[in-house]
């Protein structure tokens, strides 16, 4: 096969081959990241992406890997370009694979544009501060950590927990409050198993949320490079839904950690002097580079809200990952084992979990006037219980005064009927705020300290069948 004549640099010399990575001679005016094509000698053309340049020598990732390469005969050309994304409106509705072609028998895309798979950074002065709620229709984040447009919150969970059926549960149920904009829901699967991948493609199908999804599906069998590529694609396919189409878009990325592991392995490869737990020293700049395209810009009607997912190694939200993704994220959602041991959907731990930008997407205009004392109170109520409730293992809960044992009873109430609830129910932001008062009730009213009388007498029920 020869090369067309759109091919600028060429080089034979290849010194050495280790798995997908090709060590070649300094490729003079070669970029970072730039695409290349590798012919090997029986005439098989694979694309690869230049990993790493020096003065010395040109790293080359070849997508797919190689098996064996004839070191003499092989031939590197590049194509002056770095991996781009074909996109239109037709992406709607359709799933990729990790390199961004077709995989669910569909033609391929007639594009628009094509965009570098990178993106380019927002300007920090052109940012727009988020400031609008999402509705995932899930009480334990919608009440105490709420999701709002522009924001990028994680969901750290661990081996065996059912953050997938949770992911699966926000797609099918995320919804901008109380306006008609238009929304869209960009899925990312990294490394995920053939079960994951049907999973989450069945539960889109059947639920008619396809229509407003753009899914890109990396398995665990797909080539380690890909496992890089799939994040950028889709966030790069939701800026071109935000601020070309002017849709509001929520990604879902789940699992980082299994790009956090091919980040690693690729660094491995390259020789890298790694850091903690063998983890590369620019992890952190690398999630930050994805991550922060997440924001709202001022003049653009559009926005894009990230929710990564990633299981903690050993539940342990010290390790790197979640370490270095808490650093850079605003607030967390994480999931208790505990929590799921009791049979409770969705494990959420009340304690762990934050949103930090969560009072500026509540309230009157937003969700509802007493939604931020309703927040408080429900997680003072909680507190006081569970620290109850580990005194009681202790003394026993017959030693308990009377308001004790009436704190205890409402942390095991707010478990069952606040933080649960069914795999397909979908709850308004008013029904949590309901629940919530519904369980203020049993409490002594006194102590409701978080909460002006005003909203006590509008929203308790007591006063409120009163007034019916």
């Amino acid at each position: 096969m020869d090369f067309p004549a759109l091919y600028v640099k060429e080089t034979r010399a290849i010194s050495r081959a280790k798995g997908s990575l090709l060590i070649a001679e300094s490729i003079p005016g070669i970029k970072f990241n730039e695409i290349v094509d590798v012919q090997l000698s029986n005439g098989e053309v694979k694309s690869g992406q230049a990993i790493d340049i020096s003065e010395e020598a040109t790293v080359i990732q070849v997508f797919g890997g190689v098996s064996e390469v004839d070191l003499i005969r092989s031939k590197i050309r590049c194509k002056g370009e770095t991996l781009k994304l074909p996109v239109s409106i037709d992406i709607l509705g359709r799933i990729f694979n990790g390199m961004g072609e077709p995989m669910d028998g569909g033609p391929a895309v007639i594009p628009e544009d094509y965009l570098d798979i990178n993106g380019e950074p927002i300007n920090p002065a052109a940012r727009q501060p988020p400031a609008e709620f999402i509705e995932t229709g899930i009480s334990a984040i919608d009440g105490l950590n709420a999701l709002v447009r522009g924001q990028k919150l994680p969901i750290f969970s661990g081996s065996g927990l059912p953050h997938n059926r949770i992911a699966a549960q926000i797609i099918r149920q995320a919804t901008v409050k109380g306006k008609t904009e238009k929304f869209a829901l960009v899925f990312g699967a990294i490394g995920v198993s053939y079960d994951d991948a049907s999973f989450f493609m069945r539960d889109i199908e059947r639920t008619g949320a396809l229509e407003r999804t753009v899914a890109f599906i990396n398995t665990a069998s797909d080539p380690v490079i890909e496992r890089i590529s799939t994040p950028r694609l889709a966030l790069t396919a939701a800026e071109y839904l935000a601020w070309k189409r002017n849709m509001h878009v929520l990604v879902i990325l789940t699992d980082m950690t299994n790009y956090c592991e091919a980040l690693r392995e690729l660094s491995s490869m390259r020789e890298e002097i790694p850091s903690r737990r063998g983890y590369p020293g620019y992890m952190y700049t690398d999630l930050a580079t994805m991550y922060e395209r997440a924001g709202r810009i001022f003049g653009k009607e559009g926005s894009v809200t990230i929710m990564p997912i990633l299981t903690m190694p050993d539940d342990d939200i010290t390790h790197p990952i979640p370490d270095l993704t808490g650093y850079i994220t605003e607030g967390q959602i994480v999931l208790s084992r505990t929590l799921e041991r009791k049979g409770i959907y969705p494990p959420i731990d009340v304690f762990l979990s934050l949103s930090r930008m969560m009072k500026e997407g509540i309230g009157p205009g937003k969700t509802r006037e007493d939604h931020n004392n309703a927040f408080m109170q429900s997680y003072a109520a909680y507190a006081e219980g569970c620290y109850l409730r580990e005194i009681s293992t202790i003394i026993g809960a017959e030693a308990l005064g009377e308001r004790d044992k009436i704190y205890l009873t409402n942390a095991d109430e707010f478990e069952r009927k606040f933080i649960s609830q069914g795999e397909f129910e979908k709850r308004k932001v008013e029904d949590t705020l309901d629940i919530a008062w519904g369980l203020f009730s049993a409490l002594p009213e006194e102590d409701l300290k978080l909460i002006s009388e005003e909203l006590i007498k509008r929203y308790l029920p007591k006063y409120r069948m009163f007034k019916t």
